[in-house]
């Protein structure tokens, strides 16, 4: 069985369709979102990702690998997916990026010329409005000596959805554009 790309569902005959621009292996549901991408049929034996050297056909050996590699990644977890093991940006990132740049006693600006990106990107990040990406991430926690990341959940238990004992929904954290 094979993740849908889109919506986490394991699927036995994921199709392979275009969306944004992007090509993803999905589900029949959210096949619907994009274009079908025709694959050619070569009569080679060998893929990419071929895993043995036995006279089998092209696609049995395709989807053995598919099943090695989703089960290799997961790390023996069983319904765990690649997004387990990032890295999150902490919610209050902007924060600690203004405190440690305060407490160095640094302007939005010469940080900026130190970590040699634009002051408005800066700006947007203290502000909240933009997340850093992975490469200004590292350079503004080893410049500020902060820690920006979450870490990855290391946990094997599966989010249970339905009610939340943490008291945080979704509308607490979303913000309105009235």
């Amino acid at each position: 069985m094979v993740q849908c790309e889109m919506c986490g569902t394991k699927t036995g005959s994921p199709k392979t369709v275009k969306i944004e621009g992007a090509e993803l292996d999905v589900c029949d549901e959210c096949a619907d979102f994009g274009t079908e991408v025709k694959t050619q049929d070569t009569s080679s034996t060998s893929t990419k990702y071929s895993t043995s050297s036995s006279s089998s056909s092209s696609s049995d050996s395709a989807s053995s690998a598919a099943r090695s590699t989703s089960s290799s990644s997961g790390g023996g977890g069983g319904g765990r997916d690649m997004f387990d093991e990032m890295d999150e940006v902490v919610q209050d990132y902007d924060e600690r990026i203004r405190n440690a740049r305060e407490s160095e006693g640094l302007t939005q600006e010469e940080l900026a010329n130190q970590l040699n990106e634009k002051a408005s990107l800066i700006r947007k990040i203290e502000g909240g409005d933009v997340l850093p990406s992975d490469k200004v991430q590292r350079k503004l926690e080893k410049a500020l000596a902060i820690s920006l990341s979450t870490g990855g959940s290391g946990d094997d238990n599966e989010w249970s959805g339905g009610s939340s004992t943490e008291g945080t929904t979704l509308g607490d954290v979303v913000k309105r554009k009235d």
